[in-house]
């Protein structure tokens, strides 16, 4: 099963992430951080397509 993964060199941390999927996503220190890496919850897609930067991806 594909987990969602932050590239934590893109991300610029504007919680567009977690306010789509606040149980994957949280933003810490001005980066997200994957904290479940099961999308059961939300559609991590939309989030992935959300993201300003392209830092998020499924892998």
């Amino acid at each position: 099963m594909a987990k969602p993964k932050v590239n934590e060199e893109l991300c610029i941390g504007c919680g567009t992430c977690e306010s789509l999927c606040p149980n994957v996503f949280k933003v810490e220190n001005g980066k997200s951080h994957v904290i479940v890496e099961d999308c059961a919850d939300c559609n991590c897609q939309e989030t992935i397509d959300s993201c300003p930067v392209s830092a998020i991806s499924m892998e």
